[in-house]
């Protein structure tokens, strides 16, 4: 099961604000042993989030997402997601009963539209402000304010996406060659090891030289960490016999 990453937001994407929540994904993931399969950054656009969603779910991949979810007119996710799932937005009783506590009064008329979500969505807590977050299927709706979002997150990889958890987390073996020529010489070894090896994904990077550092191709070779290491033994085997080959390690997990 692929997990892929929404980011939503206008202000990222003008500028006005940096991202801050793709390398803290990958970090609370990694900790889990878990990898993000792809992530996607939207503005806040209805049509274009319930197109991500749309896609994810009908990938049957994890979606977590940031972003988008209170209750001022440019927060469209909630929307999005109940466009995406064929299904209205309802006012969720305990989210509901939560901001009425929260709030007492003052909960009307704006701020109990953070408890409208699609149909049929169940909560996720917020420990920070008690204002829910909502979860759809496999997708997972946090706020956009990082200090909300990731520890709204964590709950989810750990209440709902434990089965996900890996007890050993992929590893990457990473190198440099020297004097392999271009990459379009080597597709043809690259495709004959990922066919070898499918459990594994194997990256290049070329770099063309400088006066610093001679031309050379780095190649990433990441997976579960036995078939990892006999694949990067048999690509590097198979490279060397090419000929004049150098090739440098640039670490071992």
């Amino acid at each position: 099961m692929s997990i892929g990453l929404l980011i939503v937001g206008d202000e990222l994407l003008s500028g006005k604000r940096a991202d801050k929540h793709l390398p803290k994904v990958i970090e609370l993931l990694g900790a889990r042993g878990i990898a993000l399969e792809w992530a996607h950054f939207a503005g806040d656009d209805e049509e274009q989030i319930a197109a991500v969603i749309r896609a994810a779910r009908g990938r049957g991949d994890v979606l977590l997402s940031c972003g988008g979810i209170g209750g001022t007119p440019d927060d469209r996710t909630r929307q999005a997601a109940a466009r995406a799932f064929d299904v209205p937005i309802a006012r969720h009783p305990e989210a509901l009963a939560i901001i009425e506590r929260q709030y007492g009064d003052k909960a009307y008329p704006n701020r109990v539209l953070m408890a409208d979500f699609p149909l049929g969505a169940g909560l996720i807590p917020n420990p920070i402000n008690n204002i829910a977050g909502f979860y759809i299927g496999t997708c997972y709706f946090v706020p956009g304010f990082p200090e909300m979002a990731w520890p709204m997150l964590e709950w989810v990889l750990d209440e709902r996406l434990g089965a996900l958890h890996n007890a050993e987390p992929p590893v990457e073996f990473t190198f440099r060659a020297y004097g392999s020529g271009g990459e379009g010489d080597l597709i043809d070894l690259m495709e004959a090891t990922l066919s070898a090896y499918p459990p594994i994904k194997l990256a290049s990077l070329p770099f063309r030289g400088s006066p610093e550092r001679e031309r050379h191709i780095e190649f990433g070779i990441k997976g579960p960490r036995a078939d990892a290491e006999a694949a990067t033994r048999w690509f590097r085997q198979r490279l060397l016999a090419r000929g004049d080959i150098r090739i440098e390690d640039l670490g071992h997990p």
